[in-house]
């Protein structure tokens, strides 16, 4: 009867590490997932279009609400680069969501702050609610598809 009993003892520990290391796991994939979104956000408020290219997959597509669809690095390029000539943001990302399920994630952020219009000089406020899908690539997390739109 013994070694039942240190069987099942054995089992509740490897069943409890496991969890253990899971959880771990999950909250390094995490972390490293809201590096890559603040990433994001520096990138956009500093209009730095090397850096948002550096956190999207080679196949990256981005769903802006007032621009055409871009698909791959290079409508990517295009496609941030005319938004940065556009405006300029100062806005700060809040991470709402975030689910791991092996080598892809979604993130659910909102952001807040403002934009200045280059064509004008006004500034006004800003507000999304954006939806990012992530993969990793060569190991790393990388933007897969984002989208957003205002949140009022």
């Amino acid at each position: 009867m013994l070694p039942l009993i240190a069987a099942c003892q054995n089992g509740t520990k490897n069943y409890s590490n496991n969890l253990n290391q899971n959880t771990m796991e999950q909250t390094t994939e995490k972390s490293a997932i809201e590096n890559v979104l603040l990433t994001y956000g520096d990138a956009l408020n500093t209009s730095d279009v090397n850096k948002v290219l550096q956190v999207y997959t080679n196949d990256g597509v981005f769903m802006p609400t007032t621009f055409p669809t871009a698909k791959g690095t290079a409508q990517l390029k295009e496609s941030y680069t005319n938004i940065f000539k556009t405006i300029q943001l100062n806005v700060k990302f809040t991470i709402d969501e975030i689910v791991v399920s092996g080598d892809v994630a979604f993130a659910q952020t909102s952001s807040k702050g403002t934009t200045l219009i280059h064509a004008n000089g006004q500034t006004v406020p800003e507000e999304n609610r954006e939806f990012f899908f992530l993969k990793k690539e060569n190991g790393e997390w990388k933007i897969s598809r984002y989208m957003f739109n205002k949140a009022k």
